[in-house]
């Protein structure tokens, strides 16, 4: 139950809309994409974990998926290799793919539970190769393109953590029938578990305020978006770039009945709680209609 004292933390909730949102909420799955800034900076990934803390202990229930940008470029330089993108997705040979998989499995996965674990939440640290959770498949026809798509999602291991209070915490890579492990952009791993689940929400925490008419003027974002403004706003190239495989993961959840999805900005203390719990909320939210 939600009293005063959990709401002395976060001085922008009140009670009364807190209150509101757990009826709302409560009981629903969240799957929330995790990257970026939020996951460099020291303070801004104790701030998400805080969210996730918070928001579990309201009955919502959490599904944590992870990229690793920032890390993986940093490994990557490390060993000399130069990181390469192509319309916002990472190019990913067979060395890329080694050091992908160290850096998400190995380092920020276990890291992520780590930091659940010492505040007493029950988390568990996968990757789309344990118990089949996601079949993938190449998404490009190149021998040594190591980025995969979604093929299959299994939910039963998703099904079993949630109805047991535990919050899986996903390493967006997964493997294919023929054992070859692939590189999926974390949105689109998120958007597919969302749609997979059920979910209420999917929230992907980026290095942007959300969708703008301006990319370089944050008071030009779009709080609220329907299927057909963002096709038009497709087709006037202002969504584009890296912003694309969002707006795609976002409009597949949306046509597989997630109820919305949310595009916030990471960087801002406690993004997480002031898009969900309050009413003016922070980012892009993307709807049906």
């Amino acid at each position: 139950m939600l009293n005063n004292l959990d709401l002395e933390r976060f001085s922008f909730l009140n009670y009364k809309d807190v209150s509101y949102f757990i009826q709302k909420y409560s009981g629903s799955i969240f799957v929330i994409k995790y990257g970026g800034a939020a996951m460099k900076k020291n303070n801004l990934k104790l701030n998400v974990i805080e969210d996730l803390v918070f928001l579990s202990s309201l009955g919502i229930k959490i599904i944590l998926v992870h990229g690793g940008g920032p890390f993986i470029n940093d490994w990557l330089i490390k060993f000399n290799i130069q990181p390469k993108f192509e319309n916002g997705i990472r190019v990913t040979d067979y060395d890329t793919m080694q050091v992908v998989e160290m850096v998400l499995s190995g380092q920020i996965n276990k890291e992520l539970v780590s930091l659940l674990s010492e505040r007493n939440i029950l988390s568990v640290g996968l990757s789309g190769k344990d118990s089949n959770l996601i079949k993938a498949s190449p998404l490009f026809y190149s021998s040594n393109n190591f980025v995969g798509k979604v093929d299959k999602i299994n939910n039963q291991i998703l099904n079993f953590l949630l109805d047991n209070n535990y919050i899986p915490v996903i390493a967006s890579i997964a493997s294919d029938s023929n054992n070859q492990t692939y590189n999926i952009n974390a949105d689109t791993v998120a958007g597919a578990i969302a749609s997979s689940v059920k979910a209420k929400k999917l929230i992907l925490l980026t290095d942007t305020p959300g969708v703008m008419l301006d990319i370089n003027d944050s008071s030009t974002l779009i709080k609220t978006l329907t299927l057909n403004y963002i096709n038009e706003l497709k087709e006037k190239n202002i969504i584009s770039g890296g912003m694309l495989p969002k707006i795609e993961c976002c409009i597949d959840a949306l046509l597989k009945h997630i109820s919305a999805a949310h595009i916030i900005d990471g960087s801002v203390d406690h993004a997480l709680l002031y898009e969900t719990l309050t009413i003016d909320r922070l980012g892009s939210m993307l709807v049906m209609s």
